[in-house]
């Protein structure tokens, strides 16, 4: 089972992408930089510019490396010694936003809005599962049975207040973990005279923490970890920079970008507070690894 999917609407079935990995015909130093852009937050006509390869070849590239990054990390992050997970969901969209889809495409279920699901161990910052999808019921029993077969014993785990996760935990994790969800109180901000933006929530007057399941230490129910880390997502793929001309056209290629970033993310980028990467604090490497090395799983797929 692939930590990838991709998938939109409930009555179906998650369904792994499959492509037939190919090596690129650019020279390492070459796809080094590419992808070293893309990972910074670069779109592909951007790496095209900085780099100097075709559009299509950083495309062919995008997907090839996106599916041997996605099967990788399906195959190690399993008996994760992780403890304390944080879950949320971060929006998006393909080829159009919701709203705006076109009537020929109304039934195409991989255009419009699209959530991706993130779950992070809140000790060693690891991303271990990611589901990309709906935001509802299905999607959230899915994106917890996955995480679930990564972990190695009983986890505290924190959700926002969102409801499907309640079921979700209750069929998956049963009575086998300390759950709870932190919800925001929102309220007006105080001053009528200012006016109502689109993209501008009401300010957070508090927080309740609901203990759910088993016995949660409230000190931990927290989910700023995961939320930072949607702000990671946000910089790091120019797919997810809200208020721009940036977007997928195309589900497949949203998906690949993903688990290269979280590849980068898990295993490449060192934590400052922990002087490691995610990876090597939970025990799943040894060391921090190069975009090099990332690059030489297209010759194991």
């Amino acid at each position: 089972m692939l930590i990838l999917r991709v998938y939109k609407n409930s009555a179906s079935n998650a369904c792994p992408l499959k492509y037939n990995i190919s090596m690129n015909r650019l020279s390492t130093e070459k796809r080094v930089r590419v992808v070293a852009a893309l990972v910074e937050g670069n779109s592909i006509r951007a790496t095209c510019r900085m780099t100097g390869a075709a559009k299509n070849t950083v495309a062919k590239l995008l997907r090839d490396l996106g599916m041997a990054c996605a099967n990788f990390q399906d195959r190690e992050l399993r008996n994760l010694p992780c403890a304390k997970l944080q879950v949320d969901e971060i929006w998006s969209f393909v080829y159009a936003k919701a709203k705006n889809v076109p009537a020929d495409k109304l039934s195409d279920p991989n255009v419009g809005d699209v959530w991706t699901w993130t779950a992070i161990c809140a000790d060693t910052k690891l991303v271990p599962s990611w589901l990309i999808g709906g935001r509802d019921a299905h999607a959230a029993t899915v994106f917890m049975r996955d995480l679930a077969s990564r972990l190695a014993h009983r986890v505290q785990l924190t959700s926002d207040g969102h409801s499907p996760y309640l079921k979700a935990v209750d069929d998956i994790l049963g009575e086998d973990v300390d759950y709870a969800m932190l919800a925001k109180l929102y309220g007006a901000d105080g001053n009528p005279n200012k006016p109502e933006t689109k993209y501008s929530p009401g300010k957070v007057n508090g927080t309740r923490r609901n203990a759910i399941k088993g016995n949660t230490d409230r000190m931990h129910v927290s989910t700023f970890y995961v939320e930072r880390q949607n702000l990671t997502m946000r910089m790091c793929m120019r797919r997810f920079t809200r208020l721009t001309n940036t977007f997928s056209k195309k589900v497949e290629n949203l998906a690949h970008a993903v688990a290269i970033h979280f590849m980068h993310y898990n295993f490449c980028r060192k934590r400052q507070t922990l002087r490691m990467t995610p990876a090597q604090v939970a025990g799943v490497t040894d060391h921090r690894w190069s975009i090099e090395e990332m690059l030489s799983l297209l010759g194991s797929n």
